[in-house]
């Protein structure tokens, strides 16, 4: 089963709360909270706040991505807010596997991500700690960016070593996804397709997006 999970990122600010139930109502079963902090990335965007305002409006999980350095000082306050699930990135994490753990704890589902010229080869030590693995593919920071396809044999990769330990875990894509480039990851492991520009856009309904996106892996997979 594939999951097609929403990003914020793209969403029409000024209805945020309206946008994000349209894509529950379309059929999302989790959206994903974009946090940067204009230091790990070239951008600013969400605190928990953001979190804490949808929590009480929508029944999807809130999954969070702190794209930010030391996101150890934020998983507490993200945890209170209501998340679901935090990713933090190999690159901030220095203790890795005590990050994942401090997640746990707390209750909530622990990710783990990897920024383009990170190797998969980095997280060997940590997939059985993880719920979730997620590959970006652009450059984290900024949405609408073009899908990398030399990603794709990291995500092979990657769900080859997860095999290798019998984890099931499933495989996050972050970036460019639309209805040519979803396939792609879903052929090469992932099995959830994180999707901003290609849901939240003037082109087409939230729902007809959804749709769209949904069609474009279920017709070959």
């Amino acid at each position: 089963m594939i999951t097609i999970e929403p990003s914020i990122l793209s969403a029409d600010l000024a209805c945020l709360g309206d946008q994000v139930r349209l894509a529950e109502q379309a059929g999302a079963s989790i959206v994903q909270v974009d946090v940067m902090d204009g230091q790990f990335v070239p951008n600013l965007t969400f605190g928990p706040g953001v979190v804490r305002a949808l929590r009480p409006l929508v029944r999807l999980k809130l999954d969070v991505h702190l794209m930010i350095l030391q996101p150890e000082r934020f998983i507490p306050e993200f945890a209170r807010a209501g998340a679901d699930r935090i990713i933090v990135h190999q690159e901030t994490c220095p203790q890795l596997a005590q990050t994942l753990g401090s997640i746990r704890a707390l209750g909530l589902e622990a990710g783990v991500t990897l920024s383009p010229d990170t190797p998969p080869e980095t997280l060997a030590d940590v997939l059985e700690l993880a719920d979730l693995v997620q590959v970006m593919t652009v450059h984290p920071g900024f949405g609408g960016q073009s899908f990398l396809s030399d990603m794709l044999p990291k995500i092979s990769r990657i769900r080859e070593m997860l095999a290798e330990r019998g984890l099931g875990t499933p495989i996050a894509v972050d970036g460019g996804i639309d209805t040519t480039t979803a396939p792609l990851a879903v052929t090469a492991g992932a099995s959830v397709l994180v999707a901003g520009s290609a849901i939240f856009n003037s082109r087409a309904s939230i729902a007809e997006n959804f749709a769209a996106l949904r069609a474009s892996v279920e017709e070959d997979h």
